[in-house]
């Protein structure tokens, strides 16, 4: 065998080795952040998550999702806002990333490129910028969904400095939120994500004597009207969204909470 033979055999093993490593680590790595996000933090307050319809639960360290492969996208996110959160700090914008968490691969920011849509934000960074750490990782791709522009600065803007107000209001509040992942809705991008037509967001003021929620359901379309009119049972929801938002609660509250619609002890 000639030398320059040999000397390309021998560069081939060492490339096909160097791959095999490289893959290897990676993989491991994968698996380790997948693990992770399996693990629940101590900041989450798991006895009031919502139950998952896909079984793809993962829990960051500011707020947990349950991903929907089939819509890619959460079909919902879920988190604590304290009033202690709230903060006005700016921190620089980050690029968007894909959430390697998510065991069976979030969808790509790449999408959502010359498609029309806002990347909106489901826990939005506003709610994370007590830590540049939490305010990052709200750009996980995991966290995102397609909104119009005039719907995402419109009205769902005006129900996220709303969810605010009330956390400083009433100290602590839990937070879901999604879209309503239904059949046969218009998609983007190679990966098809899914565009809800509507979205929801439901608020529970849960360490009071006289415990509150109140849940909306918004058309994704530029509206003029105010919150008060999207108000919902959280009863409704579950029966659009096949969620079982609070489990864990005692059943008479549940049974209570989850079926009114009213907003009046709220303060607007």
């Amino acid at each position: 065998m000639k030398k320059r033979t040999i000397y390309t055999v021998i560069a081939v093993i060492i490339a096909v080795l160097v791959y095999g490593y490289e893959f290897s680590l990676k993989n491991q790595s994968q698996q380790a952040t997948v693990a992770a996000g399996l693990e629940i933090k101590t900041a989450t307050v798991a006895f009031l998550m919502p139950t998952s319809t896909t079984g793809l639960v993962v829990h960051h360290t500011g707020y947990s999702l349950s991903y929907n492969e089939a819509h890619e996208q959460a079909e919902w996110v879920a988190y604590n806002l304290k009033k202690e959160h709230l903060s006005k700090t700016t921190f620089k914008r980050p690029f968007f990333e894909i959430d390697k968490a998510v065991k069976t691969g979030a969808a790509s920011w790449r999408n959502y490129k010359n498609s029309g849509y806002n990347k909106g934000h489901l826990c939005p960074a506003a709610d994370r910028r007590f830590s540049k750490a939490a305010h990052d990782e709200t750009f996980l791709t995991s966290n995102i969904t397609p909104q119009l522009q005039a719907f995402n600065a419109g009205i769902w803007n005006l129900l996220e400095q709303k969810t605010r107000y009330w956390a400083h209001t009433y100290h602590d509040v839990f937070v879901v939120t999604g879209g309503i992942l239904s059949a046969d809705l218009k998609t983007i991008g190679p990966e098809q994500v899914s565009v809800p037509a509507f979205f929801y967001k439901v608020v529970f003021d849960y360490n009071g004597t006289k415990p509150k929620i109140i849940a909306f359901l918004i058309p994704h379309k530029q509206t003029g009207k105010p919150l008060e009119s999207f108000v919902v049972s959280v009863d409704y929801l579950e029966v659009l969204t096949g969620i079982d938002f609070f489990p864990n609660l005692d059943d008479d509250l549940e049974t209570a909470l989850e079926a009114s619609t009213a907003y009046d002890k709220w303060r607007f």
